[in-house]
């Protein structure tokens, strides 16, 4: 599932003996030949001003059947390269194995692609009406800007995903004016009574509850205020639209449809887009009326640039293959900044992905495309996205995602926004570093996934009842490998459940948990009813507990089984079970509903290392009769190399080795250098592995 030394080469080649080099820059001209890297000094000849311009030429040269033989590549000059609308390959742009196309940054400089649009026109805030409304430490702060007269008229929406105006300064996201400044308040209790059914999506809904304090006093006149909330449960986040307060009797009421779940007493909220709570540095909003935005800059004004989201997507690929982008910088859309649909072979290497509404890459279709080396962070959705692979003939889509450095996303959209996801069939997510985030890092569905080496940690900060990786709620996700990754430090938010390293959710069945390090990372490992699965050769450090295997179906989702009609049974006859290769490759689904569906079953513990916090949770009635359990060194000293510098390797004469224990690859894990590296060592932490 890696792509072939021999793919990467001919992808990556840069100096071809072949071949045509196109250049574009700040300051070319799209009737130049764009051959030449700068402008020559008659100003007569140079570089393209705008990548379509290269694309076209490449296509005109295609049709001729003038295009050189060899690779492509074409040159971003350093600056600022700003687009109005997202740059667009199709089938038209592909290039071949033997002559691949790459649009990358030239040498060492710095080519930022952006979809935003630079806000020049700062000027003090003197309207008194607006002044009015501040709190009294903003008034002298605050600036305002005239983004109509830029050229912005489309605002897109105030927190709708992938379609959110944003205010960037300093090259990094602003807050939309809100309160509190940090954290968030709760409810103190819901009008009318919570939904009944809390298990399910039904029961009486009600969009009202109230508040305590007079805070809200002050955001009489405000036209659109949103409420961010983890409404019901703590892993389910969601905006609400403010429809009325009652000052009186301090009662919010949104707007419908409700959210999902409900509301309950005692859950966390917050409001934003809010002109009267502009009250601290780095804020702003936007007057969408009128086209005026104001900012309380956290610097002097005219110390940095300030950018506004503009585009939707930065590049779109379409059917297009052996394409790639590399060594550029992206940034300032309101969306996703690249989508890769479709085609094969193509990859995105050594990019900066930062100051994004929505995803960094997302990959969907085809086979064997990849993003590489990447530097992601400060995204307001996820990472990367890998959909690919057919689950009826279970033929592998083979994308991967390897040596990223990802954090500091899911800024606006709290949970389910991952690092890294994978659905499908067959794709690959290795040595990647993952940190710093409210939600999950790795998600997966589908099957035959392999999840390896990657080093996650600061994850699950802000939700509970969360894992660092996570599936869930799908028999017929098997087949899938997680080995080799060290998580560590995961968590930090007080709930009722707890969160995991390794989150194996409701029936999640067929996987293999090999060779982990879990340290510091909540529940180690959680098997929450699925069978077939096997935990091995996992370290577990100050873990509480380190293993937990339930049986649900007998317990507290014994609904699940006292009903044919349900998600579980839907997504077993949406796949082909009984045909081969499926009726081959996991024969046990043929018989699961003949063989006490509700028991977790066939589950095996063996040959982990436990130390500190606590061993294994065998709920619902499991015992080791039902759960294999062997092999497992407990509360005794395993002999690691230096645990107190997080050092986990085993020296040679531990005793986990008696019990048929694998040495961990712990030198592997995490980043790498290599020349698609986006940057090394990564920013905030020496080179070097866990």
């Amino acid at each position: 599932m890696r792509p072939s030394l021999l793919t990467l080469a001919m992808m990556l080649s840069t100096s071809p003996l072949l071949g045509l080099d196109l250049f574009v820059a700040t300051d070319g001209n799209d009737r130049w030949s764009g051959r030449l890297a700068a402008p020559t000094g008659a100003g007569q000849d140079g570089p393209y001003a705008t990548l379509e311009r290269a694309r076209d030429e490449i296509r005109r040269l295609k049709k001729d059947n003038t295009l050189p033989a060899g690779p492509v590549n074409v040159f971003l000059r350093a600056g600022v390269h700003a687009l109005s609308r997202p740059f667009e390959l199709t089938a038209a742009d592909s290039g071949s194995k033997d002559a691949p196309i790459t649009y990358r940054a030239w040498q060492s400089e710095q080519a930022r692609l952006i979809g935003g649009r630079e806000v020049t026109s700062f000027t003090r805030v003197t309207d008194r009406a607006v002044l009015a409304r501040l709190d009294p430490a903003a008034k002298d702060q605050l600036y305002q800007a005239d983004v109509k007269a830029l050229g912005v008229t489309d605002f897109g929406e105030v927190v709708k995903a992938s379609q959110r105006f944003e205010l960037f300064f300093q090259d990094k996201p602003m807050t939309l004016a809100r309160w509190p400044n940090e954290g968030f308040v709760k409810i103190v209790d819901v009008v009318g009574g919570e939904p009944t059914q809390i298990h399910g999506h039904k029961g009486d809904k009600i969009g009202k509850f109230t508040y305590e304090g007079d805070r809200p006093s002050r955001w009489k006149g405000e036209p659109d205020i949103r409420l961010l909330g983890y409404w019901f449960w703590d892993w389910a986040d969601a905006y609400e639209k403010v429809d009325s307060i009652d000052t009186e009797k301090r009662i919010i009421s949104t707007v419908p449809p409700y959210h999902h779940y409900g509301y309950r007493k005692g859950q966390r909220y917050c409001a934003l887009n809010l002109l009267a709570e502009l009250d601290s540095p780095g804020e702003w909003y936007l007057d969408r009326g009128a086209g005026i935005l104001y900012f309380w800059p956290p610097a002097a004004i005219d110390s940095a640039k300030a950018f506004v989201s503009v585009t939707g997507r930065i590049v779109t690929l379409t059917g297009v293959s052996h394409v790639t982008l590399r060594g550029l910088h992206l940034e300032f859309s309101r969306g996703t900044a690249i989508t890769v649909k479709d085609g094969s072979h193509n990859l995105v290497a050594g990019c900066t992905l930062r100051n994004l509404g929505g995803q960094a890459v997302t990959i969907s279709g085809g086979t064997e495309n990849g993003v590489v080396g990447c530097d992601i962070h400060d995204t307001g959705d996820g990472g990367i996205t890998l959909d690919g692979g057919d689950r009826k003939t279970l033929a592998p889509g083979m994308h991967y995602a390897i040596n990223n450095h990802i954090h500091d996303y899911s800024r606006t959209s709290k949970t389910y926004r991952t690092a890294v996801s994978t659905s499908g069939v067959g794709n690959r997510i290795a040595n990647n570093l993952i940190h710093d985030a409210p939600h999950m890092a790795l998600g997966l569905s589908g099957n035959e996934h392999l999840i390896e080496l990657n080093e996650i940690h600061t994850v699950c900060m802000d939700t509970d009842d969360a894992g660092a990786f996570y599936m869930g709620r799908d028999w017929t996700w098997r087949g899938n490998l997680i080995r080799y990754n060290y998580f560590h430090h995961i968590g930090r938010f007080s709930g009722n459940v707890g969160v995991q390293s390794i989150y194996l959710d409701d029936w999640a069945s067929g996987t293999t948990v090999f060779g982990n390090i879990c340290y510091r990372g909540g529940r180690g490992i959680l098997v929450g009813g699925g069978r077939n699965n096997t935990v091995e050769n996992n370290v577990f450090v100050d873990c509480k507990p380190a293993v937990h295997v339930d049986s649900r179906g007998l317990g507290w989702a014994k609904y699940y089984f006292d009903q044919t009609d349900n998600t579980l049974v839907e997504r077993l006859k949406q796949v082909p079970y009984q045909d081969s290769p499926w009726s081959t490759r996991y024969p046990e689904l043929l018989t699961l509903y003949q063989d006490e569906p509700a028991l977790a079953k066939y589950n095996a513990v063996v040959r982990n290392i436990s130390t500190g916090g606590r061993w294994l949770d065998l709920l619902d009635g499991l015992t080791d009769k039902v759960v294999t359990v062997k092999d497992n060194l407990v509360d005794q000293d395993p002999h690691f190399v230096d645990p107190a510098k997080g050092d986990f390797r085993l020296k040679d004469d531990s005793p986990a080795f008696r019990l048929g224990f694998k040495q961990i690859p712990v030198e592997k894990i995490g980043l790498y250098k290599d020349e698609l590296r986006a940057s090394w060592p990564p920013p905030g932490r020496p080179a070097g592995k866990p």
